[in-house]
């Protein structure tokens, strides 16, 4: 029995045939469309590295059954910068070097993202902290990732003033 879904991933609107309703959206994502930005760590739900947008909401992708998300707006770590220009998240985890190995950057980073679009991030390390906890770095990278996400804040916070006047 095969299954037809349509997804805007990265702003671009593609129809997946599905041979297994089964297939999570991180495996479609990584397995059938060769967007491999999005990790696969502990593939439960418990390690943050498969995140990505779906709807402008952070979700774990391994948990995500795809034939549920049809329609929905997905926004991968490919999808974020502007052709060679860095979303103001990604400039900030480099500035702060926020990142070791790299495995879990990309969950991190889309977190991030999510958290300051969602409302969550505020100007406190303790409040990113905890709107972080989902994302694990075995590295321990955490100092650099929550200083990385307040600097991006205050970023698009002042970008986002500078447009409205």
């Amino acid at each position: 029995m095969s299954l037809s879904i349509t997804l805007t991933i990265n702003g671009t609107q593609q129809t997946v045939e599905l041979e297994d309703p089964r297939i999570t959206l991180l495996d479609l994502l990584r397995e059938r469309l060769d967007l491999t930005g999005t990790k696969k760590g502990c593939d439960r739900g418990q390690c943050g590295a498969c995140t990505v947008l779906l709807d402008g909401r952070r979700i774990n992708s391994c948990l995500a059954l795809a034939v549920s998300q049809d329609g929905a707006e997905v926004l991968t770590i490919e999808g974020l910068a502007q052709g060679e220009i860095c979303h103001p998240v990604q400039a900030a985890f480099i500035a702060h070097d926020a990142l070791q190995c790299g495995f879990c950057t990309p969950g991190q980073i889309m977190s991030a993202v999510g958290l300051i679009q969602e409302g969550q991030a505020g100007d406190d390390p303790e409040r990113v902290r905890e709107g972080m906890s989902g994302n694990l770095c075995r590295c321990g990278a955490y100092r650099g990732i929550t200083e990385a996400v307040l600097d991006a804040q205050r970023s698009l916070h002042q970008a986002g003033r500078k447009e409205a006047t």
